[in-house]
């Protein structure tokens, strides 16, 4: 077989810059650890509409599909402010969503010792923390229909549908429970059973799931305004969460936030495994384009950083270089590396975003 194939899609405001750093990692991993790819790169959001007049062209749409893994960076811009909402950057990235079938978001939030005090909570409320939440990605109330706004009598109605099936409920309860089953074997699935029928149903079939397949791994049920107020309180109390697409959407910005800064968040969106046994996959960083700080080398790399890292274990098969990769970056912010989003104190000098790369690589040669 052939290297891994991995399509790189750097997109918009800092997504350039950003993916940069990533680029000379994979260099890294290539010529010191023996880990090829076959990599691509192409255009995705605003940079795809300057240059074809769409967010996301045919051509790499297929490559995405055939691609062992899609590596994004962000997307979007006031520059796009104005375009029709069918040719807008971000639908680009809903497209690759929506016809990779990416059905399992995972949302990683893990709290740096060194990033303690960047928490809005107390710090040891979010020391050491390391929660997972997967969200399902392709159905819901942003999905269902009917859906829109209309005319009743003399006002206007908007309307979304909350709408899952059995076998959507079931696959994102599978990918959230064979992922505890490798992290801290404990699962937390959030609804709205006490006022909602889908919320009813997600809570049978995720038991379902769980007592026919995954017995081993521990299960509970929660409220999802109760789980929100429960990750303010005592965040660690979680490992893996398992939760719709609004409530996901909702949850996981409130977990994002208890690690103190969005540049350090990774993601995941994950799909059914092709021939190959891999499974489709997008990874991004959680953070947005950020076009106020773009072209002047303030970014974060890490979050699209991390992003990699989850390709490494979720996508290549290669957990433990994932953890190298996750122990460099935990080094470097240890020694006191801050780009500007992480400075917390007058006096302290930010590194650049391709400094930051390079104490990122220097920690990766001093892991060998």
């Amino acid at each position: 077989m052939g290297n891994p194939s991995l399509l790189i899609l750097p997109g918009d405001g800092i997504g350039p810059e950003v993916m940069a750093q990533v680029r000379r990692i994979i260099g890294w991993y290539s010529d010191k650890r023996g880990l090829q790819f076959d990599v691509s790169e192409d255009l995705v959001g605003g940079s795809a509409y300057d240059a074809h007049g769409t967010p996301l062209t045919d051509e790499t749409m297929a490559t995405a599909q055939e691609a062992d893994a899609v590596l994004l960076g962000a997307v979007g811009g006031p520059k796009y402010d104005d375009l029709d909402f069918s040719v807008k950057p971000e639908r680009g990235l809903l497209r690759l969503r929506k016809e990779m079938d990416l059905f399992s978001n995972l949302r990683p939030a893990q709290c740096f010792d060194a990033l303690a005090d960047f928490s809005s909570l107390k710090k040891d409320v979010v020391a050491g923390l390391d929660i997972m939440i997967v969200r399902e990605l392709t159905s819901g109330v942003y999905f269902g229909e009917p859906r829109g706004i209309h005319k009743e009598g003399n006002e206007r109605v908007g309307i979304n549908t909350q709408r899952y099936t059995e076998s959507e409920i079931a696959r994102v309860a599978r990918s959230a429970l064979e992922l505890a089953g490798r992290r801290g074997n404990k699962v937390c699935s959030m609804e709205k059973a006490n006022v909602m029928e889908s919320g009813i149903l997600w809570r049978e079939v995720v038991t379902e799931i769980h007592d026919a397949e995954y017995p081993d791994v521990e299960l509970s049920h929660m409220y999802a305004d109760a789980g929100a107020m429960q990750l303010c309180r005592w965040p660690k109390q979680f490992d893996v969460i398992v939760t719709d697409n609004l409530f996901g959407d909702l949850l996981s910005d409130c977990a994002a936030m208890l690690t103190g800064s969005l540049g350090m968040l990774p993601s995941a969106s994950l799909g059914a495994p092709m021939e190959n046994g891999r499974p489709k996959a997008l990874y991004e960083p959680v953070h947005g384009s950020a076009p106020d700080i773009a072209g002047q080398g303030k970014a974060n790399p890490i979050a699209c950083v991390l992003s990699f890292a989850m390709a490494l274990r979720y996508s290549f098969d290669a957990g433990a270089e994932a953890d190298r990769l996750e122990a460099a970056i935990e080094k470097v912010l240890a020694e006191g590396a801050r780009t500007a989003d992480l400075i917390g104190q007058d006096g302290v000098e930010p590194v650049s975003t391709s400094g930051m790369g390079d104490t990122i690589l220097a920690a990766l040669d001093a892991s060998l």
